[in-house]
């Protein structure tokens, strides 16, 4: 299960970066492109049992966003999304240059507010 490392690795990032602030943390929004293979369901579940073992980060969420996979046509000069894992632009022509779909990275950190 790949999720859990992934899970990790958001982890070991938020703490490289936030090291004071990590505990602040309310909700980590990801974005995984559909090539990237993450599952949402299999990352949440990850995502779960890493807080559950680390219980300083239980009340932290998760939200992952899924981007389509979008390719760029030589021929016609124009993006297109890519459905079913044919890279054939709406003009006939086939595809490799991938513009979005293989990405994954954390998008957003929402801290907590506090009230003073």
């Amino acid at each position: 299960m790949h999720e859990l490392s992934i899970v990790k690795d958001i982890f070991d990032t938020l703490s490289a970066h936030y090291a004071t602030k990590i505990d602040d943390i309310q909700k980590i929004q990801v974005t995984a492109g559909l090539l990237s293979n993450v599952q949402p369901v299999l990352i949440q579940n990850a995502f779960d049992a890493f807080i559950a073992d680390n219980r300083q980060y239980r009340d932290m969420e998760l939200e992952v966003i899924v981007n389509d996979i979008i390719a760029h046509c030589d021929h016609c000069q124009k993006d297109f999304k890519v459905q079913y894992h044919r890279f054939v632009c709406p003009c006939g022509q086939p595809s490799t240059q991938i513009v979005q779909g293989n990405e994954l990275f954390i998008s957003k950190v929402i801290f907590k507010q506090h009230v003073s």
